[in-house]
């Protein structure tokens, strides 16, 4: 799966949780740029994200976590077979 289909599956959970459209994703986004993007909503976003994907996450990978880059690279590595 390339980069940009995972952003855009990454961008649906987003949308999901948040409930809104007034953010774009790149990989350079933090938390910092979204309305929304808190503490509890991160969690329930990585969660919809190891749904959608199919992956779990370990607690080191998520603390590693800097931007949206991160978590697409992330799932890549999750997805090659």
């Amino acid at each position: 799966m390339t980069k940009e289909a995972i952003l855009k599956k990454v961008t649906q959970s987003f949308v999901k949780i948040l409930e809104h459209h007034n953010f774009v994703l790149e990989e350079s986004t933090t938390a910092s740029d979204v309305d929304g993007w808190e503490s509890i909503t991160h969690m329930l976003i990585i969660t919809d994200i190891e749904t959608v994907f199919g992956i779990k996450f370990k607690l080191m990978e998520l603390m590693n976590m800097n931007n949206v880059g991160d978590l697409i690279n992330c799932i890549s590595t999750k997805l090659e077979p």
